[in-house]
């Protein structure tokens, strides 16, 4: 029996980008590695300034890159651009729309620019703004205006979409309606690359996720997988009252069942094996340094935990945005 290889729906190899800095060439992307398959949702995360919107700019074909190879679908965009977008669709970060337009209007003319896809109807019902169709994008709410974008990157029915933090500055039911969105997506055989701020998202949409760092990716795999990795099934989170000095995470390391500790926030988080005898150690030593708690919760180790093991940063910290080039603008406009 012969097996059958399916190519890679996106295939980056060892992909840089510089752009010249004060003190020398600044590496915004230092030799990224990916494939992604057909039909998979796949995320990638980052803290603000380790490379993921340069390296997803690259492969949408709006930043070249300073050296490295990128196909979508087979294609390049050296040689293949006008295929290539015909075939896939973009969410970008911010959108901006004319707002006396009408929905239907306005998917009319971007429908207009590929030669076939679905129907205006099919795309308002893709996103659930049926009732909209015929209402002003000025009168839309977020929520709308976010599914509206993503309507505009479906409407030439692509096989590839890239989906740039689709969710962020949502309420929570907003970005529920568009998670059935991008989980339809998948079930229509659809290849979704999706950035988020959102570890829920990740983990929710996301078969694979890879965790990109200063230009580099540093791990790779399922949600589930990536969490095994880090050892512990549960997170021990606690503080200890204002009376004293600080306390060395490291004092925490060698308790029974610890496998991890780190100062977090305004406390302490300890991964660990097995709570029930990690807690009463954890209780023991605190008694015996005369520390007592102010605060003690625990969790089953998330996404979260593994990104901040991983990078020594919350994925939402409010960090310096990646470098770029002179006179570069913030993208603005969803394009198909």
């Amino acid at each position: 029996m012969t097996s059958v290889t399916t190519a890679p729906a996106i295939r980056v190899k060892d992909l840089h980008k510089q752009y010249p800095g004060r003190d020398g060439p600044v590496h915004a992307v230092a030799g990224v590695d990916l494939e992604i398959r057909p039909g998979e949702c796949f995320g990638l995360l980052g803290p603000n300034g380790a490379g993921k919107t340069t390296t997803v700019e690259i492969m949408e074909g709006l930043t070249e890159p300073t050296s490295g190879e990128v196909e979508i679908l087979g294609l390049r965009w050296n040689r293949d651009a006008a295929a290539i977008r015909e075939r896939i669709g973009v969410t970008l970060q911010e959108t901006r729309f004319p707002e006396k337009e009408t929905v239907r209007e306005l998917l009319t003319v971007f429908r207009s620019f590929y030669r076939q896809g679905l129907t205006v109807d099919q795309a308002i019902e893709r996103v659930s703004l049926e009732t909209k169709a015929n209402a002003l994008v000025g009168t839309l709410s977020g929520g709308q205006q976010q599914r509206l974008a993503v309507a505009v990157s479906l409407v030439g029915d692509p096989e590839v979409l890239f989906l740039d933090e689709p969710t962020t500055g949502l309420d929570p039911q907003s970005r529920r309606q568009l998670w059935d969105v991008i989980h339809g997506l998948g079930e229509n055989g659809r290849t979704v690359l999706l950035t988020t701020h959102y570890m829920e998202e990740a983990e929710r949409l996301c078969g694979r996720v890879a965790i990109i760092d200063h230009g580099k990716i540093i791990a790779m795999g399922s949600p589930a997988e990536l969490v095994a990795r880090l050892g512990g099934d549960h997170v021990i989170e606690f503080a200890l009252n204002g009376d004293g000095p600080p306390v060395d995470p490291e004092a925490f390391r060698g308790l029974d069942s610890v496998l991890s500790a780190r100062v977090d926030a305004d406390g302490y988080s300890l991964t660990a094996g097995e709570p029930h005898r990690a807690i009463p150690a954890l209780l023991d030593a605190l008694e015996e340094q005369d520390r007592p708690l102010a605060r003690l919760t625990t969790r089953h180790v998330s996404l979260e935990d593994v990104f901040v093991s991983l990078t020594g940063r919350h994925l939402r910290d409010d960090l310096a945005e990646e470098p770029a080039p002179p006179k570069r603008g913030r993208r603005r406009r969803s394009r198909a």
